[in-house]
């Protein structure tokens, strides 16, 4: 804890969210643990003990309360805490819980020891990383027999037990309380198509902000934007012999493309909206997801840039209103991506040629390669090809991509990207260093530093890029030569992601 206990019960007296997710509260005179902005009648301060993780407070024998739901509580960045690499490892078990193998995996992903990691999570968290993975299961099945109607048992495979009895055994051990009791006891969901859960995030959030930098940039048939809602096509592997880095599972024929979806991958859509009386998101997927519905969940944190604490980023940018008035606004997020490649392939395509531009050259290529699907969701037609599909194009591609209207240079570009995201000699999913990420990106030909760092802020949720050659940037800032920009965004670490996303916004609201 970075604060005394009484100012950790002052946030929890004034219902603070700051502080949700940052740290719990458990109640001796009740036995349940509460998000800091829980609206129950307050305990006394002498009943109170403060932990710095939902998996703390379940290991000291409390349960999670009915009313705050801490399985909502917003996750932190893996970038903005001390414990890095623990904030990392935390982020691949809860996204992964449903298939994580052991903790040695997650251990090669951050490029590190099992040993080294397990104490450094103990250090951040308080607890060994086997349980913490057992609590992000148990929050996940909870979130899901409560906002879904669901049958127990694809609840329990959804967040990663192993059989049905198991799951009932570890839910009724740490709650007392068995998955059909807690589903009675709450009231009756509303039928419809999908399945329906909520992400917390900390206020303010700049949802219509957010909404436009998606809607310009959407591409055609796998995105849209509209009614206040954001969505979208969604392939992701259902086992790690498909997953982002190893797809060489999935490439199919060695000579020429295969569009179609394989077995190993689940397909379908997802449709986010925003709660603002709940400080959440609303998400819905369809059924045919449930099999991978944490990756899914893990994909929209990001793309939406949930663990985001905006006040802390807000403390260093406020400075950004020297420079002009409204310049830096408290509750703006960096959008980060739902499909790495598909992004970087939207990024190269957008080299020196306007949004609108590139995002009709990014529909062209997924009316010719990309997958049809039917989502029964107007405008919602098509899977963008995947790094396999595009890598076993190998030299054809200037030629199938030359008649769509991409250069011979950006073509090979982004077969040069698929191909290292197949062999994994680049890995954009919550890498241990992403300067050494950004430095490999660099050395690809056809890349320089404003399509790596662009990659870097959105892919490798990194909060430090800045984009000095933007011309984004620049006509935000006018009169500034990029050097002298570079040297005015010293100030602004480690948060120049969020001021470029800022300096971007504040020429909507001048026009």
């Amino acid at each position: 804890m970075t604060v005394s206990e009484s100012g950790l019960y002052a946030a929890f007296a004034a219902n603070d969210a700051r502080f949700d997710g940052r740290f719990f509260v458990g109640i001796s005179s009740t036995g349940i643990y509460c998000r800091p902005v829980c609206r129950a009648r307050r305990a006394k301060a002498a009943n109170c003990s403060f932990f710095a993780s939902a998996a703390e407070a379940e290991r000291a024998g409390y349960r999670p309360c009915l009313l705050c739901r801490p399985e909502l509580a917003p996750g932190e960045s893996a970038v903005e805490a001390s414990g890095k690499l623990a904030r990392r490892a935390a982020r691949l078990l809860r996204e992964n819980c449903g298939k994580i193998e052991g903790l040695e995996e997650v251990a090669r992903r951050l490029g590190c020891s099992d040993r080294h990691l397990r104490r450094v999570f103990a250090e951040e968290f308080h607890v060994a990383p086997v349980q913490y993975l057992q609590t992000c299961r148990l929050l996940l099945a909870k979130g899901l027999l409560t906002d879904t109607d669901l049958p127990v048992v694809d609840v329990a495979m959804a967040a990663g037990f192993g059989s049905l009895r198991r799951f009932n055994t570890v839910f009724q051990d740490r709650y007392r309380l068995s998955p059909t009791a807690l589903r009675k006891r709450l009231p009756e969901r509303a039928a419809g198509s999908g399945i329906t859960v909520r992400l917390g995030y900390r206020p303010p959030y700049r949802w219509e902000e957010m909404l436009d930098f998606l809607s310009v940039r959407a591409i055609a048939g796998v995105e849209v934007v509209r009614d206040g809602e954001y969505l979208r096509t969604v392939r992701i592997a259902r086992d790690k012999s498909a997953g982002a880095g190893a797809v060489r599972g999935v490439l199919g024929s060695a000579t020429a493309p295969s569009f179609g979806v394989p077995s190993s991958v689940a397909t379908g859509w997802v449709k986010v909206g925003h709660l603002p009386s709940h400080n959440a998101l609303q998400v819905t997927i369809s059924e045919s997801l449930l099999p991978v519905l944490p990756q899914v969940l893990g994909r929209i944190r990001q793309l939406f840039d949930l663990a985001c604490d905006p006040d802390a980023v807000y403390e260093t940018l406020k400075q950004m209103n020297d420079l002009r008035p409204g310049l830096a606004v408290l509750g703006t997020r960096v959008p980060g991506c739902f499909d790495v490649f598909e992004m970087a392939v939207r990024a190269v395509l957008g080299q020196q040629v306007t949004v609108k531009a590139a995002g009709r050259l990014a529909g062209r290529i997924v009316r010719e390669f990309g997958t049809p699907v039917d989502t029964e969701i107007e405008g919602l037609t098509h899977l963008f090809p995947s790094a396999g599909d595009i890598a076993v194009m190998a030299e054809s591609i200037q030629d199938s991509f030359g008649v769509l209207g991409v250069t011979s240079a950006r073509s090979r570009t982004i077969g040069e990207l698929a191909r290292l995201l197949v062999e994994g000699a680049i890995n954009f999913d919550v890498p241990a260093r992403p300067e050494d990420e950004i430095a490999r990106l660099e050395e690809i030909r056809g890349i320089g530093p404003w399509t790596a760092q662009y990659i870097a802020m959105r892919a490798m949720e990194w909060p430090d890029s800045f984009l000095e050659t933007d011309a984004g940037v620049k006509k935000a800032l006018p009169g500034y030569t990029s050097k002298e920009l570079v040297e005015l965004a010293e100030a602004w670490h480690p948060w120049r992601s969020y001021a470029t996303v800022n300096l971007w916004n504040s020429l909507s609201r001048l026009s």
